[in-house]
């Protein structure tokens, strides 16, 4: 698998015009993801009519949550030439998947989740004296062919600059008011229970806030239907990493000016209210979560953008480490390291390294100026 770099796009106006220019921009990767997706649906024996009632019951909360994600859902629909209903898919896959799998009442092996490792470096244990956030990604290889990195120009609020698959509206990124968010996948025993807002709408709302506190009241205001860990940063030197369970959520702080966040829960009050469903699928977070934080705490204090990059390319216990190279997992997908993402939200630049296993050049994106600069 040869690895590409992510376009990027750069967007302004109304949200249904922002929506338009990116879906047109990136029509290609938008379709690709859509295919993707969909055929995982016809695996669960699910075909376009029960896609459209699974979709068409997220509606209501979406336009609930905020009625302008709707307009430019729609408006990336009509740029990339798909349903509306396809971007809602992709946008909703983790929760969609995991309702097609149930409603499907097939006797298959459980999908690979989002692994993911993320990193926050404070000002006081890092050589430059600026916070570092980082993330590797895991998930399944195709998405080195369907993500991008797009640069959202607002008229009420603060610019946006997000990785993401193609036609969603956010995975991970920061912001003009100098809050970066990245997300791991965990899991509970209290998932699915009852219905919430989707995973990527509530990173996206998250990456409209315009300061700190805001974003942390999106966080532990908004009831999900799974849980997800939420790395949340700012520039000014502050971080802290939410364990959000779907109607709860437990703050974890940094040790010796570093964070690091794998697959599992780690927050004692959390273990106690929930069994760790996801560790059975992700035992390797164990070690990975210790081999990381054991690389950068060595360094503390003359930590560099460098020794992140380094921490995040070990390969102990390879295929199963830090940085995956393309390989299938134990039901036959092919998953990997699908980027590796290095944020400055001091200076508003984004490095991303697609497929970093096999690959190490990166591209250099912008809150600001020049949209990319290879590096």
């Amino acid at each position: 698998m040869q690895p590409v770099q992510f376009p990027f796009v750069e967007v302004s106006g109304s949200p249904r015009e922002r929506g338009h220019q990116y879906g047109a921009a990136v029509s290609a990767r938008v379709r690709r993801g859509v295919e993707h997706y969909v055929g995982q649906f016809a695996a669960y024996g699910l075909d376009g009519r029960a896609i459209h009632g699974h979709v068409q019951s997220y509606l209501p909360r979406i336009r609930a949550y905020d009625p302008a994600f709707i307009d430019e859902m729609q408006g990336i629909a009509e740029g990339a030439g798909v349903d509306f209903e396809a971007i809602v898919l992709l946008n909703a896959r983790t929760e969609l998947l995991h309702e097609a799998r149930t409603a499907s009442k097939l006797e298959r092996a459980k999908e690979e989740p989002d692994g993911c490792t993320g990193v926050v470096v404070l000002p006081e244990a890092s050589a430059s004296g600026r916070l570092v956030h980082a993330l590797n990604w895991d998930w399944k290889a195709e998405c080195a062919s369907t993500s991008v990195i797009v640069r959202i120009r607002r008229d009420d609020g603060p610019d946006v600059l997000t990785f993401t698959e193609a036609g969603a509206l956010a995975r991970a990124g920061m912001n003009e008011a100098g809050v970066a968010i990245t997300a791991n996948y965990i899991e509970s025993d209290r998932d699915f229970e009852k219905p919430g807002v989707p995973l990527a709408l509530v990173r996206r709302k998250v990456l409209q806030s315009a300061g700190y506190a805001e974003a942390i009241g999106v966080i532990v205001s908004t009831e999900t239907l799974t849980s997800n860990n939420l790395l949340l940063s700012h520039r000014d030197g502050v971080a802290i990493d939410f364990e959000c369970a779907p109607c709860e959520t437990f703050p974890i702080y940094p040790e010796n000016g570093v964070l690091v966040h794998a697959n599992h829960w780690t927050s004692q009050a959390a273990i106690a209210k929930y069994k760790d469903m996801g560790v059975l699928t992700t035992p390797d977070s164990l070690y990975r979560d210790h081999r990381v934080r054991a690389l950068l705490n060595a360094k503390v204090g003359k930590l560099t953008t460098a020794d992140v990059v380094d921490a995040l390319r070990d390969d102990f216990g390879s295929p199963w480490g830090v940085c995956r190279p393309p390989r299938p997992n134990l039901y036959g997908a092919l998953t990997a390291t699908v980027a590796m993402l290095v944020m400055d939200p001091s200076a508003g630049v984004m490095e991303v390294t697609p497929l970093p296993a096999l690959n190490r050049e990166s591209t250099t994106y912008r809150l600001s100026g020049e949209p990319a600069m290879a590096a």
